[in-house]
């Protein structure tokens, strides 16, 4: 037997550790500010601190350089070791880190200023999106090859989740990023409405799924053993955990859409696949939990344990909570409400961060040949972080219960109770002021984990390349005569990926597919028109302030919100909407039916100052948009890109779009003056009340606004 002597590249490791803890840093930051947003409104400084730009960046910061960079530090560390080789290219690693780094830094610049796809967890545009599948084919590569060489014939229950994760991100991102390029910051998706929504929440869930859960399982099923001292408590479960999941949760998107105007039948499969996930989620957590069998003394003094074992069992809460709130009795009360923002960062503290937190503080030590700086600090951590967990969460459960039943509550007589949204956003103010107190503490303990890490770093020294050896892999193998079939393709790392791509792919097909051919799926009403030049200008505006992050554009068909906002939402609606903006969240109400309900005075003051039309509005004014000239320089090929998506304007209607502009700007600018507001008609103002006006009208009758010709 031949021993190989190599050395194990600890470089990208400490890169990507320290990259993830200062990302996470500022992700969390930006998330206690717009936290107190919802409490102090006047905290919207300027046009790009505002809550709709911000909440992006806040998304992105936390899962893709938070967690991202997390998940990255853990497979560069234990890939190695569990191969027992070097990472195959020292430079596609540089390039990996760097270039992840680059995007990052790109997403923090681009969505504060407003340049955005305007999907969530998806906003960043079409050249951010191509660097994102550029640098992701690198991390492929660099994994792969290292696969490849190995000197471990099987491969290790973690492997199995990192090859998982890098198929199906890759699938993913490129689907849900298909669109059609304007300028080098403005894009428009491919899918439209009601399929637009499914490709979305079909990406949306399972981003959820294959980036912040599957490579964070892998890391569990190696961290979590190497920091107990124990073995995986079972293979055979982590095999039914690993394919069961994979297959099950691909499918589970369309709970996003339930009592939505996306066809019953998608509805359903989203709902039996979602309840089915209980299964293998829990099975990981009680796999990952019996590991610590007979070490649970250890567990009452290790605080790198701590955080693991609340990690996991926020994994079991978190994943039990999502298929309840698939149940379509359960998602009546919840969808929309503060109920779903609790369930995400049940899951986003509890399960990812704590799982990067233990990871990092058994991780620094060992990289620096040292022990960690302060025990005592790490357990301070370990409780703000429980707390901040448990402050953040309990009051926003309490929210959704609140916002849903005073959304819903009839008087005897047979009227709605709280027919005044505002009267829901004022009774859950205190609520909110609890949340960001649970946000600031769960950022205080990160900030104390900082500082104990970076102080554990400067106490020891780096090793970079540490030494390794391993015996030589054998070109021949004979296989046991007991080994099962999952043996065999565990030492057959393309045809593992093979059969992980097939698994994933089939859900995804079955529901995209027959949505996309099916005409029945998306019936046309044949009062629905494109929208006019001003109008899609006016939405452009809409979607660069975020305002999706707080208004829903789909009302459902219950009692309660045909009274309070009119006819419930058909999917024929929506079939000119590129992207869909039915939103996740109703922090301001519902404004599917908002053309014509007030008049355009009403709507450039709101803009002006929310309060002055709506007492107690938690809203941010926007005095940019009635100062800045509204910009037209790409109105013509915003219509080429619109007549190459299916959208029916006439041959040759860009040359007419501007005349068509001055038109309609005209008439707004004559409403507002005869209301005694005096504007110029090339604000960008006057486009935003142009599609506010235009919404919901197409089949309450003739359009509001000036239809296309």
């Amino acid at each position: 037997m031949i021993v190989e002597q190599f050395k194990y590249d600890n470089r990208w490791v400490r890169n990507f550790a320290f990259a993830s803890f200062i990302w996470g840093f500022v992700g969390m930051l930006v998330g206690l500010i717009i936290a107190l947003q919802l409490i102090f409104p006047q905290l919207n400084f300027v046009e790009w601190t505002t809550f709709g730009r911000l909440r992006p960046l806040h998304t992105n910061a936390v899962i893709f350089a938070f967690v991202g960079n997390g998940l990255f530090m853990g497979i560069y560390y234990s890939l190695q070791r569990l191969l027992k080789t070097r990472m195959w290219s020292d430079k596609l690693s540089a390039i990996h880190f760097w270039g992840w780094q680059l995007i990052i830094v790109s997403a923090a610049i681009t969505l504060p200023l407003g340049i955005t796809a305007g999907k969530e967890y998806a906003e960043l545009e079409w050249p951010i999106d191509i660097a994102i599948t550029l640098i992701w084919v690198v991390f492929g590569i660099n994994m792969f090859a290292t696969i490849l060489v190995r000197r471990e014939r099987h491969l290790y229950v973690a492997i199995w989740f990192y090859i998982a994760t890098w198929i199906t991100v890759a699938m993913l991102h490129i689907v849900n990023s298909l669109e059609i390029p304007v300028t080098l910051f403005k894009s428009y998706s491919l899918y439209a409405g009601v399929q637009d929504a499914l490709v979305q929440w079909w990406y949306g869930h399972n981003a959820v799924a294959f980036f912040l859960t599957t490579p964070y399982l892998g890391m569990m099923y190696y961290f979590l053993p190497k920091a107990a001292g124990r073995p995986v408590y079972s293979y055979r479960l982590s095999i039914i955990h690993f394919w069961a999941l994979i297959f099950l949760y691909i499918w589970a998107g369309p709970h996003h859409l339930l009592y939505t105007a996306l066809p019953d039948w998608a509805q359903s499969l989203g709902t039996v696949f979602s309840i089915m996930l209980i299964a293998p989620s829990w099975g990981g957590m009680i796999n990952g939990l019996l590991t610590l069998r007979g070490a649970w003394d250890k567990v009452r003094e290790d605080p790198i344990l701590k955080f693991m074992v609340v990690a996991v069992t926020a994994y079991g809460m978190a994943t039990f909570e999502g298929p309840m709130l698939s149940i379509k009795s359960v998602n009546a009360i919840s969808h929309y409400t503060d109920w779903t923002i609790a369930h995400v960062h049940i899951g986003a503290l509890g399960w990812n961060g704590f799982l990067t937190f233990g990871v990092l503080y058994w991780l620094i030590p060992r990289l620096y040949k040292t022990n960690l700086f302060s025990i005592k600090l790490a357990n301070t951590h370990f409780w703000l972080g429980t707390l901040g967990i448990l402050f953040y969460a309990v009051p926003l459960y309490w929210a959704g219960f609140t916002q849903s039943f005073m959304w819903k509550q009839f008087t005897p007589e047979g009227i709605l109770k709280y027919p005044n949204f505002l009267e829901t956003v004022n009774a859950i103010k205190p609520m909110y002021m609890l949340r960001a107190v649970g946000g600031l503490l769960y950022l205080t303990g990160t900030t104390v984990g900082i500082y104990n890490l970076f102080k554990t770093a400067a106490q020891g020294t780096f090793q970079a390349e540490e030494d390794a050896e391993a015996p030589a892999l054998e070109k021949e193998y004979t296989p046991h005569s007991n080994e099962g079939w999952h043996r065999v393709i565990e030492r057959r790392p393309v045809q593992f990926l093979i059969a992980s791509l097939i698994m994933v792919a089939i859900g995804g097909a079955v529901e995209l597919i027959p949505t996309f051919l099916i005409e029945s799926n998306v019936p046309s009403i044949a009062s629905v028109k494109p929208y006019t030049p001003l109008e899609l200008q006016g939405r452009d505006i809409y979607i660069r302030e975020g305002c999706y992050n707080c208004h829903s554009q789909m009302i459902r068909p219950f009692r309660s919100e045909t009274e309070r906002y009119g006819e419930y939402s058909k999917a024929g609606e929506f079939v000119y909407d590129h992207p869909f903006q039915f939103g996740s969240k109703r922090t301001g109400p519902d404004l599917q039916r908002e053309g014509g309900k007030y008049p355009d005075t009403w709507h450039y003051n709101h803009m002006l100052e929310p309060s002055s039309m709506s007492p107690g509005s938690i809203m941010p004014s926007y005095p940019h948009i009635i100062d800045h000239d509204l910009d037209l320089s790409s109105m013509e090929a915003k219509i080429r890109a619109m007549q190459t998506l299916g959208v029916p304007y006439p041959k040759g209607y860009a040359q007419q779009a501007r005349a068509d502009v001055d038109k309609q700007a005209t008439q707004i600018q004559d409403n507002l003056a005869k209301g005694g507001v005096k504007v110029s008609k090339n604000k960008e103002i006057i486009a935003l009340i142009a599609y506010l006006q235009r919404l919901g009208t197409d089949i309450k009758g003739a359009p509001k606004a000036a239809a296309v010709k």
